[in-house]
């Protein structure tokens, strides 16, 4: 990924925020000859308990996929690439002060993405596939008034689902994660896109800060 040092979020604690805040994922591998591939599917993350430590993603994809060919017979996995979306927008030049000024301005795209490297194998278990899809609902209705929980399903029909699919997991060797928000603007022109952003697209004062580049400092 093109990293312009102003851009590059060099926490780890960071680029895990925005994982576990944007968790349906771009999954790359390549096959034997070498194709790339790609698959889009919700992750969990399972953090490092410390620094020397590598995190852990967990998620499952369809038995039918070929990526489970690929991977049934290297013991150690594959390599494989994890792209997490944050926000993004699009930054219009209309809001810059310098448009009324002399017109030197052009568009541009603001986001947040991180890149999770590492080893991708298959977890074809019928008890882990279990507490992982139980995991991931939980994940995603645990704010709900009335959740749906796995159990709220009769055991033998879950089984079933569970038997057409198998179970992944990403050992992250690295992380890289990148926050474009105009920082090298001038910080008149960063307020004008924090503006933007909230009057035109309704985004909310975190969104809006993020993306804009503007720090409670600013």
């Amino acid at each position: 990924m093109y990293q312009p040092p102003q851009f590059c979020i060099d926490s780890r604690a960071e680029c895990q925020r925005i994982i576990e805040a944007a968790p349906f994922a771009t999954l790359v591998t390549r096959d034997a000859s070498g194709v790339l591939g790609a698959d889009h599917l919700p992750l969990l993350l399972a953090p490092a308990e410390d620094e020397c430590a590598s995190d852990i993603l967990l998620g499952h994809i369809a038995r039918a996929n070929p990526l489970v060919r690929e991977l049934e017979s290297p013991l150690d996995g594959i390599e494989a690439l994890v792209i997490f979306h944050g926000p993004q927008a699009y930054i219009t030049p209309s809001w810059y002060p310098a448009k009324r000024e002399h017109g030197n301005v052009v568009p541009t795209w603001n986001y947040q993405v991180v890149h999770a490297h590492g080893r991708l194998r298959l977890i074809d278990d019928p008890r882990w596939l279990r507490e992982m899809v139980t995991a991931l609902t939980e994940r995603f209705e645990s704010e709900r008034e009335r959740p749906w929980r796995v159990s709220d399903a009769p055991d033998d029909y879950i089984a079933a689902m569970c038997r057409a699919i198998v179970g992944i997991e990403i050992t992250v060797d690295r992380l890289e994660g990148k926050r474009k928000a105009s920082q090298h603007k001038s910080l008149d022109e960063r307020r004008a896109i924090h503006q933007g952003l909230q009057d035109e697209y309704g985004y909310g004062e975190q969104e809006a800060a993020c993306l804009g580049g503007v720090t409670p400092e600013d």
